[in-house]
């Protein structure tokens, strides 16, 4: 009698991802082939296909379990009372993960795909706008928040991606850092939250904390959105 598989397909699913995080992590993407993932699997091939739809499918996974700890460390992490701070330490985390598993990483940001993002880099880019989110709240941010946070992203993806391509002997310790501070100066202003900040600055507060109140009607708040965005974007 033949024998039938019976795992279920969480369980291949699981498998699945588990031997093509282990080929990209001893062979690079290069290893992470339908062949070399369903033998070390125990899965024949069209079972990735029906779980994953495409190779893109099944690295899109393997990008999402490898960053799952990243995340939660991300999101797990107590806030402090200095968003500027948060920030910061956000950077050297993101930075730092890049050169713990820099195939991992060339995965999530690496790849040439125009107009899209692997479902990992958008997790992490709502932790940063999170991040963004707090300090204008606190009256320290100096531009809009879309633009901080494209900004921070550009800058720190970047910065990383360089690091990962230059020789660990000859990687300049004050990169990343010199990267960061350029970035947060950029963005931020010194004023405190309880200071009165500039029109930009105060248009860029009121944008973010604007969803805690409910004064106005959908038509009201969509209007002094639009108003507080043109505000803000008079600083170019």
């Amino acid at each position: 009698m033949e024998n039938v598989d019976v795992t279920p397909p969480d369980g291949h699913r699981e498998r699945i991802v588990t031997a093509a995080s282990r080929l990209l992590a001893e062979g690079g993407p290069e290893a992470v082939s339908t062949r070399a993932v369903s033998a070390a699997a125990g899965v024949q091939p069209p079972t990735i296909y029906r779980l994953f739809g495409d190779k893109e499918g099944l690295l899109d996974a393997v990008v999402a379990h490898g960053f799952t700890a990243y995340l939660t460390s991300k999101t797990a992490r107590e806030p402090t009372d200095d968003p500027v701070g948060d920030l910061r330490a956000g950077w050297d985390l993101h930075v730092g993960l890049g050169l713990a598993n820099p195939a991992l990483y060339t995965l999530m940001y690496g790849r040439y795909r125009p107009g899209t993002s692997s479902p990992a880099a958008v997790a992490a880019f709502a932790v940063l706008a999170r991040h963004i989110r707090r300090v204008a709240e606190a009256g320290r941010l100096a531009v809009p928040e879309d633009r901080a946070a494209a900004l921070v992203h550009a800058a720190g993806s970047g910065t990383t991606l360089t690091l990962i391509a230059t020789p660990e002997d000859r990687r300049d310790p004050e990169l990343s850092r010199t990267a960061r501070e350029a970035v947060i100066a950029a963005i931020t202003t010194d004023a405190p939250a309880t200071a009165a900040p500039g029109p930009v600055a105060a248009a860029v507060t009121l944008r973010a904390v604007l969803p805690r109140t409910d004064a106005l009607t959908a038509p009201e708040r969509g209007l002094m959105e639009a108003w507080l965005d043109r505000i803000a974007d008079a600083a170019d």
